[in-house]
């Protein structure tokens, strides 16, 4: 009897095909309906001029992609994992914080409120209505409820939605993201996978759009279970380099900004050294000589995010799948970390 590829598939990656395939309905749902409590946090960030985001695994992946942004238009951000500031704090006076959890159940959030308390200006963003976070801090609640697949992808899309909610409050236009929301494009990613076919691991990596980079260092790790890991351009340009070959495959995020010339440079150099080079590219530039090219339309800020994100998503899928059979199904970890 021959079995279908989709009857082939493993039960880890049916769910996280479910979230992905009601992200952006889910996103635009959380965007419309986060109006209110987002108008909240930007009156407290024009308040203040400071933001400290806070967060663990993808959601410390959605503040580092946010945190340029939020510099961007005005606001002194920094993101730090919530880890960190139980052990370093930073000082909460004067800040705003966002504390992001997708569950809003995770050990260092619990932790962080049972011993800080928070401040008067800290707000939760989170996709659980009836969590810790949500009952503790007013809270922006992303549409569809709690993720239940494993790596994530819906949350990440849904987290990046209520952000934008808050830059139109903060008087950010928002169409160019939304656009990208209600008309989705899914690129073919097969040369990139063929491009990664021998790796034995992956590098992530960029500039303005370094957060993008480290969500999907993340998802790879946790779906593969290769260490795939991410490093800032200038962070990997500084000795790092010496990995680089074959064997070592480059996954560079190059937008429409400023910092597009220096991923190119990246790039270029990458390539010299023999390793497959993948560019999610949303720059507008001409394509970079040997590396494989991913063409988004022209964007930056969270448009060019929300185009990326999920071709990225795919490309993370499919490297896992070729290389573990249970892809998707975690044995190390567990959806809500619970424990420190």
């Amino acid at each position: 009897m021959n079995m279908t590829k989709e009857n082939n598939r493993p039960s880890g990656l049916a769910a996280i095909d479910r979230e992905m395939a009601r992200q952006h309905s889910d996103a635009i749902a959380s965007y419309e309906g986060a109006a209110a409590m987002a108008a909240k946090a930007a009156a407290s960030l024009k308040r203040t001029g400071r933001l400290l985001l806070l967060g663990m695994g993808g959601s410390h992946a959605v503040n580092r992609a946010v945190e340029p942004l939020y510099r961007a238009a005005g606001i002194d951000a920094i993101a730090l994992p919530l880890s960190e500031q139980l052990g370093q704090p930073l000082t909460l006076e004067g800040r705003t914080v966002f504390i992001t959890s997708q569950s809003g159940e995770s050990a260092e959030v619990v932790r962080w409120f049972n011993e800080t308390g928070g401040n008067g200006d800290t707000f939760g963003l989170t996709l659980e209505g009836s969590s810790f976070l949500a009952k503790t801090a007013p809270s922006l609640v992303g549409a569809g409820g709690t993720e239940l697949a494993f790596a994530a992808t819906r949350s990440l899309t849904v987290s990046f939605a209520l952000h934008l909610a808050i830059f139109a409050a903060l008087g950010e236009d928002p169409q160019a993201a939304l656009a990208v929301l209600k008309a989705p494009k899914v690129l073919d990613i097969a040369p990139a996978l063929a491009a990664l076919e021998h790796v034995a691991t992956i590098v992530t990596s960029g500039r303005r759009l370094q957060g993008v980079a480290e969500a999907l260092a993340l998802g790879l790790t946790e779906l593969s279970r290769r260490p795939c890991f991410s490093l800032d351009g200038g962070q990997l340009r500084h000795g790092p380099m010496e990995m680089l070959g074959p064997s070592i495959g480059v996954v560079l995020f190059r937008g429409r900004d400023a910092t597009a010339g220096l991923v190119t440079a990246m790039a270029l150099s990458a390539v010299e050294t023999g390793a497959p080079v993948i560019i999610f590219d949303c720059s507008g530039e001409a394509p970079v000589s040997g590396a494989v090219t991913l063409q988004f339309q022209p964007a930056d800020g969270l448009a060019a995010i929300l185009q990326m994100l999920p071709v990225g998503q795919l490309l993370m899928i499919a490297f896992a799948d070729a290389r573990v059979e249970n892809a998707g199904t975690p044995v190390r970890s567990t959806k809500i970390t619970r424990s420190e």
